[in-house]
């Protein structure tokens, strides 16, 4: 097979399914589990489920434990869990969405946040959204929701796609170093913008929602048109209490 052939060969699929066995096998053997118990489990060849469990701790799906005793299930296991689930948002909170959309000429939306992604829980049904979930998470370093996320993170980069910042404007930052500074911004205003980052005629704001513990859990955003920042900037203040009043009912 060519280096551009991109079609499975005879054995790759099996080693698909086998990798996909050991994963299931360590869900169910639970953290700690180790590679012989794996092997027995599965009646795999010993070196088999030894280059597989190195390959899936290798690529984020499961993790050696610090004594190296065993394995357990890795970070990218939970993205792939929190995008399966679809969001739910409580009666009492959308009802607030709903008063809140009768005060602002704005869409007004609620986001969820994973570790690494974010979840569009209550879209403005009057003023949707241009963009969908999917794009939103590949250009997160664009989008007012993303930077919440970002400005989280001690190493933004770690969510960031390893090819870089797309330029979806003249506007949207495309630098790492200038991404970390308008960060420091967002966690120092309490609040993120991007004003023609995605698109040249669009605008939005958001604001973060927090537990008790102070932990990010979501956000809420305000999207409009470039030509109304100075009016989105002037509802910062009834978003912060919206998103205080949000917290309980979402954290």
């Amino acid at each position: 097979m060519s280096g551009n052939d991109t079609s499975f060969s005879g054995r790759q699929p099996k080693a698909v399914q086998s990798a996909l066995r050991v994963l299931e096998a360590v869900a169910r053997g639970g953290a700690g589990v180790t590679a012989k118990d794996v092997a027995a489990t599965l009646d795999m060849p010993s070196a088999t489920t030894y280059r597989l469990l190195n390959i899936l701790a290798g690529e984020g799906y499961l993790v050696r434990l610090p004594d190296l005793s065993g394995f357990a299930l890795g970070h990218k296991i939970g993205i792939l869990i929190d995008a399966a689930v679809t969001p739910t948002v409580c009666t009492a909170a959308r009802e607030l969405l709903a008063d809140f959309r009768l005060t602002v000429r704005f869409g007004v939306h609620l986001a969820y946040f994973t570790n690494a992604a974010l979840r569009i829980a209550d879209g403005d049904p009057e003023y949707s959204l241009r963009h969908d979930e999917s794009f939103l998470n590949r250009n997160l370093h664009a989008a007012a929701l993303g930077k919440l996320l970002l400005a989280e993170k001690h190493d933004p980069s770690s969510v960031l796609p390893p090819s870089g910042l797309a330029a979806l404007t003249r506007q949207t930052i495309v630098t790492r170093s200038e991404l970390g500074s308008h960060l420091t911004e967002v966690r120092e205003n309490g609040f993120a913008v991007q004003i023609g980052e995605i698109d040249d005629d669009t605008a939005c704001l958001a604001v973060p929602i927090r537990s008790r513990s102070g932990t990010l859990v979501a956000g809420l955003a305000l999207s409009g048109s470039v030509a109304h920042e100075a009016a989105l900037r002037r509802c910062v203040s009834s978003m912060l209490d919206r998103a205080a009043a949000l917290s309980p009912l979402l954290a």
